[in-house]
């Protein structure tokens, strides 16, 4: 069972990497657009994309913490 569940989890932690990175890039781009134009309006797509990184971070954490969970309890 841990041959298995120990490279899920690996996956879900450089998943959890790479959407917290994805995040963080739309969040300056986003600050960056309004820093240019100066207003906070024009940059809803950029919001957008920012908001579902993040919450596929937050999945993708849930996912990892049941892993361990799961783990944590076969090796008793």
């Amino acid at each position: 069972m841990a041959y298995i569940l120990v490279p899920a989890l690996v996956i879900l932690c450089i998943m959890v990497v790479v959407s917290l990175v994805r995040g963080v890039v739309a969040f300056l781009q986003t600050t960056k657009i309004d820093l240019e134009t100066g207003e906070g309006e024009t940059a809803t797509d950029m919001q957008l994309a920012q908001n579902k990184a993040m919450f596929a971070r937050i999945k993708y954490q849930a996912l990892a913490i049941v892993v361990v969970a799961i783990l944590m309890a076969t090796a008793r």
